[in-house]
């Protein structure tokens, strides 16, 4: 690895896809270990800025998603001379030898390891009316839209302590708050469980359980649910706005182009270390298959995947070029029979 930051046609030690929390946090480990590193993310900050409050990240007893993505951030950025974060997406990877192509809409990048931090997508009900109706009552970020909803009668749907927190928080604004499940209870963390409790004894919460919403009916804008039985004799149950909050769909396609492994559910499948199936591949955070999906443990596992890669790059330092016209020469100079022979080679 080069004691230089990058020149023109240089070749990254590392490339993280994704600018959220775990991005930064890799990025900065990556910035100690003196890796030349590019963070590409469209949305900086990932989805933690979505979230109102983080009460469970060690250090910080009380801070905002956006307060704790920034100082993420400030941190990775802290190592100048060898991490650099663009807002601009990844649109495609490709594997050129023994190196890695990342392809944005402006450009491409070369690197000699990747980092998939590209976490989540939210999960839509996917029934009649939810399009028709977004950004007209239906909603999937209380922090985003729940002031406009003062007043007013709504629900949230979910089970998870992510919906019961989208809840709570929509209880500074809202009239009432009901928190529809299609299981037999709400499940979330047993502090959030007892303020949800709290505000169900103040009347500001009301948990439908066992219940499924079948259509999301309206005018200009949301007026009723169309439930499966009849809650309080009504199968046509009226309210004024849905917060959906069911879920997520990891953003795995990228790595799924790679040969990268995935379980049934779309998650990146990888070991203790942060390694998936593929050579210089390495994931981390919500996109991945561990259950437990915190801030903290995503960047936990983000710094293992930075530390392996460094192993990797240490591997083979004497293979990989350090320069794009390095690559170029030794392309030139290995037929292209003896590429395939040593990226396999590197592959076992």
């Amino acid at each position: 690895m080069e004691m230089k930051m990058k020149k023109k046609n240089h070749v990254y030690d590392s490339i993280i896809i994704g600018a959220g929390c775990v991005g930064y946090g890799t990025a900065m480990y990556n910035g100690r270990f003196g890796m030349k590193t590019l963070v590409l993310g469209d949305i900086a900050g990932g989805t933690i800025i979505l979230t109102h409050l983080v009460e469970n990240y060690p250090g910080f007893v009380k801070l905002t998603g956006q307060e704790l993505a920034d100082k993420l951030r400030e941190h990775a950025l802290d190592y100048k001379n060898w991490v650099e974060i663009r807002e601009e997406k990844a649109i495609d990877v490709k594997k050129k030898g023994s190196l890695f192509v990342v392809e944005t809409e402006k450009e491409h990048f070369l690197t000699k390891t990747l980092i998939f931090a590209t976490g989540t997508r939210v999960k839509k009900l996917g029934i009649p009316g939810e399009d028709e109706f977004t950004n007209r009552g239906v909603s999937y970020c209380a922090l985003c839209d729940g002031a406009l909803f003062r007043g007013k009668v709504i629900a949230v749907v979910g089970g998870s302590d992510s919906a019961a927190k989208e809840a709570l928080l929509l209880t500074e604004y809202a009239k009432k708050v009901y928190i529809m499940c299609r299981g037999d209870k709400i499940r979330p963390e047993p502090i959030n469980m007892k303020r949800v409790e709290e505000k169900i004894k103040e009347g500001k919460i009301e948990v439908i359980n066992g219940t499924n919403i079948l259509e999301i009916k309206g005018d200009k804008s949301v007026n009723r649910l169309v439930l499966d039985k009849p809650y309080n004799g009504m199968k046509n149950f009226p309210v004024e706005g849905i917060f959906i909050e069911i879920g997520h769909i990891p953003l795995s396609d990228l790595a799924v182009r790679l040969g990268v492994k995935t379980n049934s559910k779309g998650e990146i499948e990888i070991d203790r270390e942060s390694k998936t199936n593929v050579p210089g591949i390495f994931a981390a955070g919500d996109v991945v298959d561990t259950r437990f999906k915190q801030a903290i443990t995503g960047i936990g596992e983000g710094v293992s995947a930075s530390y392996s890669a460094y192993q990797y790059l240490k591997e083979n330092e004497k293979i990989l070029p350090t320069t794009s016209e390095g690559y170029n020469k030794m392309k030139e100079k290995i037929p292209e029979k003896e590429m395939k022979r040593i990226v396999t080679k590197i592959k076992k």
